[in-house]
């Protein structure tokens, strides 16, 4: 499994525009085959700064996500909001189970 974090940090003025192409892109994002999970969430402290959380089950779904079309609407769209910052990592995940 890999899981995806990091945050995206965008203009504060550019934050409402952004929230209609955020939300589509994750609720086309959670019909692709491999998604386990696909959130973008404000940062309560730093207004126009969005975390960033993903699972996926291969390298394979990831990457046929970074071909979908509603990954290269998106990367356009982004280009107008103001991004400051984009700090994203991938990890490798090799158990998962409750916490305790």
């Amino acid at each position: 499994m890999l899981v995806i974090a990091g945050h995206v940090t965008l203009d504060p003025a550019k934050r409402d525009a952004a929230l209609p192409a955020a939300k589509e892109m994750m609720a086309e994002t959670h019909k692709e085959a491999g998604c386990g999970a696909y959130v973008f969430s404000e940062d309560l402290d730093q207004p126009g700064r969005f975390l960033i959380f993903e699972e996926w089950e291969s390298q394979e779904a990831l990457d046929a996500h970074f071909k979908s079309p509603h990954m290269a609407k998106f990367q356009q769209a982004m280009g107008g909001f103001g991004v400051k910052e984009m700090v994203v990592h991938k990890y490798e995940i090799t158990s998962k189970g409750p916490l305790g």
